[in-house]
Order: C-alpha cells, then sequence, then structure tokens
C-alpha cells in the first residue's frame, strides 16, 4: 500500500480485508502499519489502539450488512422478504468472513446504540409486520431469527455440515420454509399461571 494517504477510513477499510484475509481475531494496528509501510506510532493519529480499530471494523460491517439487507427487502413481504434477508447475512459471511465475524463482535451500550444495528432490528420488525405479530412475540422472533441465521451461518462456515448430505442449500431453503411456516402460525402464548 502506499505510505501517503493514510486516514481513518482507509485504515479501517484495510482492516477490514485484512480480518477477510486473516481472521477478525487477528488484527492489529502493528499489521496495518506494516501493510501501509509506516510505523505504528503514525496510525495512532487515527485509532486508539487494535480494540478501537477492531471497533470500527465492526461499525463498517454492520453499515454495509445494513445497507445489503436494504435493498434486499426493498418492495418484499412475507416469505420472499424473510428469504432475501436472510440471504443478505449468508452471502455476506460467505464473501466477507472476517467482517461477518466483526459485525457479531459486542459494542459497547453508547457504540451499539448509535451503529448501524438498530436498523437491522429495525429492518427485522419490519420484515415481520408481514407475520402480524405483536410484543412481546415480536421480540422473541427477532431473537429466534437472529439466532437461526447466526447459528446456521457459523455451523456452515466451520465445516459443520460438510460431511453429509444433503447440500446445505437444500437444508437453508428448508431451514427458511420451516420458519416462515412458524412465523405464520405462531403459538400462543401460554395461559399465564394461577395466582394462589
Amino acid at each position: 500500500m502506499v505510505r501517503a494517504g493514510v486516514t481513518t477510513e482507509r485504515l479501517t477499510r484495510a482492516g477490514a480485508e485484512l480480518a477477510d484475509e486473516v481472521g477478525f481475531e487477528q488484527v492489529t494496528v502493528s499489521e496495518l502499519a506494516r501493510r501501509f509501510e509506516v510505523k505504528v506510532a503514525s496510525l495512532y493519529s487515527h485509532v486508539k489502539n487494535s480494540q478501537d480499530l477492531k471497533t470500527k471494523i465492526s461499525l463498517l460491517a454492520l453499515e454495509e450488512l445494513a445497507d445489503r439487507a436494504a435493498e434486499a427487502l426493498a418492495g418484499r413481504s412475507g416469505k420472499e422478504a424473510l428469504t432475501a434477508f436472510a440471504n443478505v447475512y449468508r452471502d455476506y459471511a460467505r464473501e466477507y468472513p472476517g467482517r461477518y465475524a466483526a459485525a457479531q463482535a459486542r459494542l459497547d451500550p453508547e457504540t451499539a446504540a448509535a451503529s448501524a444495528g438498530v436498523r437491522h432490528a429495525r429492518m427485522t420488525r419490519a420484515l415481520l409486520r408481514g407475520y402480524d405479530l405483536s410484543e412481546p412475540d415480536q421480540t422473541h422472533a427477532v431473537r429466534m431469527l437472529g439466532s437461526v441465521f447466526h447459528g446456521y451461518v457459523s455451523l456452515e462456515m466451520g465445516g459443520g455440515f460438510s460431511h453429509s448430505a444433503p447440500d446445505t442449500q437444500q437444508t437453508w431453503d428448508r431451514v427458511l420454509d420451516a420458519l416462515d411456516a412458524l412465523l405464520r402460525n405462531w403459538p400462543a402464548p401460554p395461559d399465564p399461571a394461577p395466582t394462589p
């Protein structure tokens, strides 16, 4: 990389590329300094430390994912929206594994509240309007979808499904069919326990 023109944005994008190459946990300011052919100290005007760099990569990944999800959801509802939304996460994880890991990183509450993670939650709730869920079931469904999408993608990327048939795409399609059926037939809440 060229020594001149180091900016916070370029550093963050280079960190995201590094995360995709070597894994999010392996990203350090020192490694980026080597790539930019500068001294580590010269990068500290852009990032405080490696944790700050990782936070910036997480925010970038959340923004990219939110942009893709918004585009995928436009004009869709019901199962079509559910499938498009789910595929954004799976495709992003396959294309950018380090960034996907960064998008799952824990952020402090203030940073999280100002991040594109809020857009993800709003889009998930918008998707669920097509299934006519009210609170608290909507929150339960948001958590369920996030758990299923992330769980499946993580297992698939880790090779957890590579040892057996059928093809993982077939399973993914069936998982989305099952989620759609569940959301259309959401179970009624249990009766409250009688008070003594």
